[in-house]
């Protein structure tokens, strides 16, 4: 199985490759428009920022080869939040395989910090990416902006309100949370994507 991560502007792609590492899967890191297609599974990892993500992926025709992509895709944190519609951060048009929209933490109590960093839970769960995960379990968290909940939501989390923890569209899967930081729990769910 060829399993190819999105080399862009976006850090976290090492902790991604060590995850895959520990479930035995040797991924390739390429922006190569050749490998993305012919892929197995694809995943699109991200730390960083959305206008700056999205203008590295259109200098290079990558948002139009990630729109037309039939096998699994696997989007987390920022990689997530650039395959839905519009992100607030810098006013940014994503790619828009998802319909949910991505807005910033608003906290009025000083105490709720943003961003959102440590262990959250996940609930509501639903598709085979989250085949022998319980409700509620334990993910980790880092980012100040959230995709809201709507149609392809699949999992939800709670910090200041309800957001989207995770999104599902046909062939499109993404996750706010790093499963690569998750423990065994995230373990689990890259194995379960790799399967689906």
């Amino acid at each position: 199985m060829k399993t190819v991560i999105i080399q862009y502007n976006a850090g976290n792609i090492q902790s991604v490759l060590y995850a895959l590492d520990r479930v035995g899967v040797t991924a390739i890191v390429s922006d190569s428009i050749v490998d993305i297609q012919t892929a197995d599974k694809v995943i699109f990892p991200g730390v960083g920022e959305a206008s700056t993500a999205m203008q590295y992926l259109r200098e290079r025709n990558l948002d139009e080869v990630i729109k037309s992509l039939k096998q699994p895709v696997l989007g987390i944190c920022l990689g997530m939040q650039l395959l839905c519609s519009h992100s607030e951060e810098n006013n940014t048009t994503c790619l828009g395989i998802f319909e949910e929209e991505v807005k910033h933490f608003e906290s009025k109590d000083v105490a709720i910090k943003v961003p959102q960093m440590g262990w959250n839970t996940i609930s509501g769960l639903q598709t085979d990416l989250f085949k022998g995960i319980a409700e509620n379990s334990f993910t980790y968290c880092v980012h100040g902006y959230y995709a809201t909940i709507g149609a392809d939501t699949i999992a939800t989390t709670n910090y200041i309100q309800n957001y989207s923890s995770a999104l599902h569209k046909n062939n499109f899967y993404g996750v706010q949370f790093h499963p690569e930081k998750s423990a065994k729990l995230g373990e689990q769910i890259i194995q379960n994507f790799l399967s689906l």
